[in-house]
């Protein structure tokens, strides 16, 4: 409809542009995330299959889930013909010039399905707005947010990763969901599941709303579910889908013997509560509360200042460790809170179905909420929330004040991944153009409605720079940068989770209170 053929010129302008973008990065700083790639080249090409998930040469072992070991395993097979010394399991750390430009282009290239996936997302689009500017069009506006990411930008093509890749295939199984093609949508995103595991945290939106849309056909006219109208064979379908991907991923290991090894593997709960940057969520702020009353009660002689291990959860180290008054956080603990946090956003899916965009809201809810709450959880993985509320955020004006304080605060949260001083120009002017576009593009979309974002909202989104002026310019020219070298994280991380808590409760909020019409009923 408004992706029609005068509409696919700006449509691959975009794509060409933001992969000529990708390309002028091949040369910036890359993360322990490259060597983390190459060694699993060299693993899924030169061992057997038994020994994949055995295999400890490097510290950075194999760790997601079967299908991306195959994924790897093709790559590597396009590698021996860059420099076959990166497949040299031994070579740790090894960084040649054709090395480094393959596993750059091997991210562009792949890239190319998460084109395809945002653009079948734009077809999804209600074309109900018409403007007669395309910079306008909801499509338009839809495809920059998703093709020229920020957070995407810098995490796959300056640090290093393949999310671009993977978050195509979520994207791409969203878009067949909204065009109702269940079992399509079902298969891609069980295929997601075994390329990487995070992904299992939207995974109870999937569940839900398949149930709910796909194996009961009818509802009531009151909207309310019609429990007659459940159909058995949609369930043996969905149930084959997941039986038949479960088994081409994890069946060899299975018969090896290896699944409890393969399990260990992906869920590692040795690495501790926080990663080394914590992420911006509630344990950021429960940690930065534990820091605060120890410094307090080793003031007043509350506690021993000698008995209190030293800046054990800010040395940037992955390790575990025990708060000093607080109580200290468990797995199991981290599991409840996780799950008490994603219920209500699964109940209004189920009581309170809206379509695709009852789905879209609870998929952003079930990502923030194991954001909020999970066990070691990276500061990345709030894309996993940012890209989803991108569609969201063209639909309605209160969806997009939401989108732009997840994302301004969410994309700050990532500016410690990049340390580096000549990639400071860079992270800054991309988050700005990113940013300055996502507000006046919603903004002109939204202009006949109230103000997107309130005073409080945008004095506190403002204070992002003089955050930003301080960590990167004043506290390095300071003493306390050796006796305190973890307070610029520290600071970015507990201000980034004000916002970013915000933002999930002001999105809950809504989705809990929100009416549904006689019209959404009857659909």
């Amino acid at each position: 409809r408004a992706m029609a053929a005068g509409g696919r010129g700006w449509f691959r302008a975009l794509a060409l542009g933001v992969s000529f973008l990708k390309c002028l990065l091949i040369p910036a700083y890359y993360s322990t995330d490259f060597e983390v790639h190459r060694n699993w080249l060299a693993i899924t090409h030169n061992l057997p299959l038994s020994q994949w998930y055995y295999e400890a040469t490097s510290e950075w072992t194999l760790d997601y889930p079967p299908f991306f070991a195959w994924f790897e395993y093709a790559l590597s097979h396009i590698a021996k013909y860059f420099d076959p010394q990166m497949l040299v399991v031994e070579n740790l750390n090894y960084t040649s010039l054709a090395t480094i430009f393959f596993q750059r282009l091997s991210v562009i290239f792949t890239d190319t399905l998460f084109i395809y996936a945002v653009h079948e997302c734009c077809r999804c689009v209600n074309g109900k707005r018409a403007a007669k500017d395309i910079l306008e069009k909801p499509t338009f506006i839809l495809a920059v947010l998703l093709l020229w990411n920020f957070g995407l930008l810098i995490v796959d093509h300056i640090h290093f990763q393949y999310n671009g890749f993977l978050f195509g295939l979520m994207l791409l199984s969203v878009a067949r969901l909204c065009q109702k093609r269940f079992l399509e949508g079902a298969l891609l995103f069980a295929v997601l599941l075994h390329f990487k595991h995070i992904y299992l945290y939207v995974a109870p939106a999937y569940g839900i709303y398949l149930l709910r849309s796909y194996c009961f056909t009818a509802n009531n006219a009151d909207g309310s579910l019609k429990w007659r109208s459940f159909s058995f064979l949609h369930v043996t379908l969905l149930g084959l889908i997941v039986c038949l991907v479960s088994a081409l991923s994890l069946g060899p290991f299975l018969v090896l013997g290896q699944l409890p090894q393969v399990i260990s593997r992906l869920f590692p709960f040795k690495r501790g509560l926080c990663h080394a940057y914590w992420a911006p969520n509630f344990w950021a702020l429960y940690n930065a509360v534990d820091k605060a009353l120890t410094i307090l009660g080793i003031k007043c002689n509350f506690l021993d200042g000698a008995k209190i291990s030293k800046a054990s959860m800010t040395g940037g180290l992955v390790q575990e460790f025990q708060h000093s008054v607080l109580p200290s956080v468990t797995p199991l603990a981290t599991l409840i809170c996780t799950f008490i946090a994603i219920l209500p956003s699964v109940f209004c899916l189920w009581f309170k179905p809206q379509g695709p965009r009852g789905f879209l809201q609870c998929l952003v809810l079930c990502a923030l909420s194991s954001f909020m709450f999970g066990w070691h959880v990276h500061e990345k993985a709030i894309l996993l929330a940012i890209l989803p509320l991108s569609l969201l955020s063209i639909q309605r004006a209160k969806d997009a004040g939401i989108y732009l304080i997840l994302a301004t605060t969410g994309h700050f949260s990532l500016f410690p991944l990049l340390f580096t001083p000549p990639e400071l120009p860079i992270k800054i002017l991309l988050m700005l153009l990113f940013t300055v576009y996502s507000f006046s593009s919603l903004k002109s979309l939204f202009r006949r409605e109230k103000p997107l974002l309130n005073w409080l909202e945008t004095i506190y989104l403002i204070q992002l720079v003089p955050l930003e002026i301080f960590c990167e310019i004043i506290f390095p020219l300071t003493p306390w940068k050796w006796h305190f070298p973890f307070v610029p994280l520290l600071l970015t991380s507990v201000y980034c989770a004000l916002g970013i808590t915000y933002a999930w409760l002001k999105l809950y909020v809504s989705v809990l209170t929100e009416r549904i019409s006689v019209r959404q009923k009857a659909e």
